[in-house]
C-alpha cells in the first residue's frame, strides 16, 4: 500500500484489493501464511486499511510495523468452540485454558491476545440476546453526583468525598529506574538482555494492574451509588503537553476511569453525562453563580464577592453536578429534589 502511494500516488482498499491477493500469496512468495487462519490474515488487512484511512484524513501518523516481542493479537470467527477449560480455534485446536467466567449464548469470536510478558488472553464474544436495562425517566438529585478529576486527589465528588491518588507509577518509579538502567547496560541479542526486558516488561504489567484494579473499584461504587454521574470533559492531549504535569497526568488515566464508568453505567441502567470542557467549573461560585476574573492553579481555596468560602475541588464539583442535571432536564428527565419515587404507604388518620 505505501509503494503504490508513494509512487504511484494511488491508495489501495485492504478490504478489497489485497485480500485478493491473500490466496497468491499462500501459493507463491509466502507459503508459511498456510499455517495460519484466513479470516485471522483478513482482519489484519482490514486493521491495516483502518490505519490508512486513519492517516489520510489526519486522525494519526504512519503506520508502524509492530514488534513481534510486544503485544500480539489475533482475530477468529470461523470454526471455533469454548468448553468447561479449553477453547478451540481453527489450525491449532483445542487450547487448555481458564474460564473465569460462565459463558452463554452464541459465540461470536475469539481474540487471542499475547501480552509484552508472554501471558496469553482470549477475549470471548457472545450474543445473549439480553437488553441493556432501561434508564430511569425520574432521578433523585441526591442521587446525582459529580465528579471533579485531578492530580493530588484522583477524584472529588459533589458530595465532598475526595479519593486519593494512587501514584501507582510514582511508587514504582525507582523500580522502574534500576530495572531500566540493568537493560541499557546488556549486550544487544543476548539471553540475559531478554531477560532484563523481560523483567522491565512485568514491572511496567504490575503498574497497569494496579491502576486498573483501582478504578474498576472506584467506578464500581460510582456507579452503584448514585443514578446518574457527571463529570467534565478534558482535553487531556492539551494537558499533556506540560511537561511539569504529563507524567502524573498519564499516570492518573482519567479517560480510562470514565470509560470504565460509561460502560458499567450502561449496563446498570444508570446515566452518564459529560459537561463541555469550557465550562468554567472551577471560577464559577456554586452559590451565586458569579465567576471569578483569574484563579490560578496554585490556588486552593478561594473566596467570593458573596462570603462564601469554597475549595476549588469540591466547588468545582458541585458546578459540574448542577451543569449535569441542567442536561438532563434538557434532554427530558424530571431530576427531584425530594428524592425521585417513594414507595407508597398508608399513615392513620386523626380522630
Amino acid at each position: 500500500m505505501s509503494h503504490q502511494y508513494k509512487r504511484h500516488n494511488r491508495k489501495l482498499s485492504a478490504k478489497h484489493d489485497l485480500k485478493k491477493l491473500l490466496p497468491i500469496a499462500k501459493k507463491g512468495r509466502y507459503p508459511w501464511m498456510r499455517e495460519y487462519d484466513s479470516m485471522s490474515l483478513q482482519q489484519a488487512l482490514i486493521n491495516l486499511d483502518r490505519s490508512f484511512q486513519n492517516l489520510f484524513s489526519g486522525r494519526s501518523r504512519y503506520p508502524k510495523f509492530k514488534s513481534r516481542r510486544g503485544k500480539q493479537a489475533s482475530y477468529h470467527c470461523v470454526g471455533i468452540s469454548v468448553g468447561e477449560n479449553w477453547i478451540k480455534i481453527p489450525k491449532i485446536g483445542r487450547i487448555k485454558a481458564r474460564v473465569h467466567r460462565e459463558v452463554f449464548g452464541i459465540l461470536k469470536s475469539i481474540t487471542i491476545t499475547r501480552s509484552a510478558t508472554g501471558k496469553y488472553f482470549a477475549s470471548l464474544l457472545h450474543e445473549d440476546g439480553l437488553s441493556l436495562p432501561v434508564k430511569p425517566s425520574i432521578i433523585a438529585e441526591d442521587a446525582v453526583v459529580g465528579v471533579d478529576l485531578g492530580i493530588s486527589h484522583l477524584a472529588i465528588e459533589s458530595n465532598g468525598h475526595k479519593e486519593e491518588n494512587p501514584r501507582h507509577h510514582d511508587r514504582a518509579l525507582a523500580n522502574l529506574r534500576r530495572k531500566q538502567r540493568k537493560l541499557s547496560r546488556k549486550k544487544k541479542g543476548s539471553n540475559r538482555r531478554k531477560k532484563a526486558k523481560l523483567m522491565v516488561a512485568k514491572a511496567h504489567e504490575r503498574v497497569a494492574n494496579a491502576r486498573a484494579d483501582h478504578q474498576h473499584k472506584l467506578s464500581k461504587r460510582l456507579v452503584d451509588e448514585n443514578q446518574a454521574v457527571i463529570f467534565e470533559t478534558l482535553n487531556k492531549k492539551g494537558m499533556l503537553k506540560n511537561r511539569r504535569l504529563a507524567r502524573h497526568i498519564s499516570d492518573a488515566a482519567w479517560g480510562a476511569l470514565q470509560a470504565k464508568v460509561a460502560y458499567k453505567s450502561d449496563r446498570a441502567g444508570k446515566h452518564v453525562v459529560f459537561v463541555s470542557q469550557w465550562f468554567a467549573s472551577s471560577k464559577t461560585c456554586s452559590c451565586c453563580g458569579v465567576v471569578a476574573n483569574e484563579l490560578p492553579l496554585e490556588v486552593r481555596s478561594w473566596v467570593c464577592e458573596c462570603g462564601a468560602l469554597h475549595d476549588r475541588d469540591i466547588n468545582a464539583a458541585l458546578n459540574i453536578k448542577n451543569e449535569g442535571i441542567k442536561q438532563l432536564k434538557t434532554e427530558g428527565l424530571s431530576v427531584s429534589a425530594r428524592g425521585g419515587r417513594r414507595k407508597t404507604g398508608m399513615l392513620p388518620a386523626a380522630a
